[in-house]
């Protein structure tokens, strides 16, 4: 696990190339990230499938519900499968493009 802080903004890489252990340190060290906006970046692991892009809903909506930005970016995905509550992206350029999206937004009181 690699990470990298900029200003607001946290990315976690994975290293590893499993999903599943990278969530498992991601929610440990969770504490760590909570009052910035989160990147996972995913793009190492291949094969990445719905069911584990899902496995990351519960903490991308504890993470929203404090007013803080959390993308996950796949490379090689359906985008249209992820559910709307979810923002899955294919590069961490334009993950961090949402996040400021979001950050003006939440600026503007939306």
């Amino acid at each position: 696990m690699k990470v990298d802080q900029k200003g607001h903004t946290v990315t976690i890489k994975d290293t590893q190339g499993s999903s599943s252990a990278f969530l498992q340190k991601v929610t440990a060290e969770y504490n760590t990230f909570k009052d910035k906006n989160i990147i996972l970046d995913l793009t190492q692991d291949t094969g990445i499938q719905l069911p584990d892009v899902l496995a990351y809903l519960q903490l991308s909506d504890k993470h929203r519900k404090n007013k803080k930005s959390f993308v996950i970016v796949v490379n090689d995905f359906d985008f249209n499968e992820v559910p709307d509550e979810m923002l899955v992206v294919p590069t961490v350029l334009e993950a961090h493009d949402i996040i400021e999206m979001e950050e003006i937004e939440r600026d503007l009181g939306f």
